[in-house]
């Protein structure tokens, strides 16, 4: 599933309560996910990283009572109220012990004398076992009171949620011209470093952060490997070289067009992030200049930046000319 079809099946099955476990290879985004679906739903969200408890953490610590009693004194971090997700993330990565320790909390909402409030749901995630990651085959017990939902990347996804969060709209840019590049992952290759939603957003923090465009480039390396930076290099080169945007907006029909795809690409995105209605019929002109799939990618992205170009007569013009690719 691609993140938008996770966050639809979570808000569903939070709904019910049933357990859930998200599978995906490394830095995809998986925790983010949660948060981000908790944000939503405006619930609590409890983060606890399994792998790093011990057995008796979830249990507590004893004491006696005044009748003389063990009781147990559950640990602070586990929720008492309200409403929420419980998120036990690197579950499988977990010891035995603890994954059987978590499997009484998810069988049944309580572990020792504890007991899980009714407001709560519990989400458990992590990597696969062919991702050659520290993992322990979960019980099949446990694996069987879960739903396992498998995570994949999606340009189209990662796209929109970097516009929301400022991510650099030149890595943005690159990414949707060399889409196989947001996750590149294989667990047979030794590299420290490789291409993922989550090192993306580090290079494009480095890359602000750094006005040396050389020792950004060098930084970036070691977030995304060598292989990837290389190629985002060229491309950076390229976007340098794009025509003037604004000079492209008041001659719409007369200024040159560029030719490689390279450059196409980074020049929507470029041009995109000034749509309004004021400026929305010489972007279509813009756009019914380009090849139909550019054309319809600046128009796409355009409408994020502003929606309700939709409603312009300009808009409706160039959908009515592209009907047959927009269907």
């Amino acid at each position: 599933m691609i993140p938008s079809e996770i966050i639809s099946a979570l808000q569903t099955l939070l709904s019910i309560k049933q357990p859930t476990f998200l599978w995906g290879p490394p830095g995809v985004g998986k925790s983010q996910i949660v948060r981000q679906v908790a944000d939503s739903l405006e619930l609590e969200l409890v983060d606890i990283r399994a792998v790093l408890l011990d057995p008796v953490d979830l249990r507590g610590l004893p004491k006696i009572n005044e009748a003389g009693e063990s009781v147990w004194c559950p640990p602070t971090f586990l929720p008492r109220q309200g409403r929420g997700i419980l998120f036990l993330d690197e579950l499988n990565a977990a010891p035995p012990l603890v994954q059987a320790a978590c499997y009484q909390l998810i069988l049944d909402r309580r572990v020792g004398e504890y007991v899980l409030p009714e407001g709560w749901a519990i989400v458990a995630a992590g990597n696969r076992e062919s991702d050659r990651a520290v993992t322990h085959r979960m019980p099949s017990a446990l694996a069987n009171r879960m739903v396992h939902l498998e995570f994949e990347t999606s340009v189209a996804d990662w796209t929109s949620w970097a516009r929301t969060q400022g991510i650099d709209p030149k890595i943005i840019a690159f990414l949707q011209l060399r889409p196989k590049l947001l996750h590149d992952f294989d667990p047979q290759r030794k590299d420290k470093a490789f291409p993922s939603p989550r090192s993306w957003e580090f290079a494009a923090a480095i890359l602000k952060a750094t006005p040396d465009r050389s020792e950004a480039l060098r930084i970036i390396a070691g977030a995304i490997g060598q292989g990837a930076a290389m190629e985002l290099a060229g491309y950076l080169r390229v976007y340098d070289e794009l025509p003037d945007v604004n000079e492209l907006l008041m001659y719409p029909d007369k200024v040159a067009l560029p030719e490689e795809p390279a450059v196409i690409c980074a020049l929507c995105e470029s041009i995109a992030r000034h749509a309004c209605q004021e400026t929305m019929p010489r972007l279509a002109t813009l756009a019914s200049r380009l090849p139909t799939e550019f054309g319809v990618l600046l128009m796409r992205d355009a409408a994020f930046t502003d929606p309700s170009i939709v409603q312009t007569e300009a808009f409706a013009s160039w959908a009515v000319s592209n009907q047959q690719v927009l269907m």
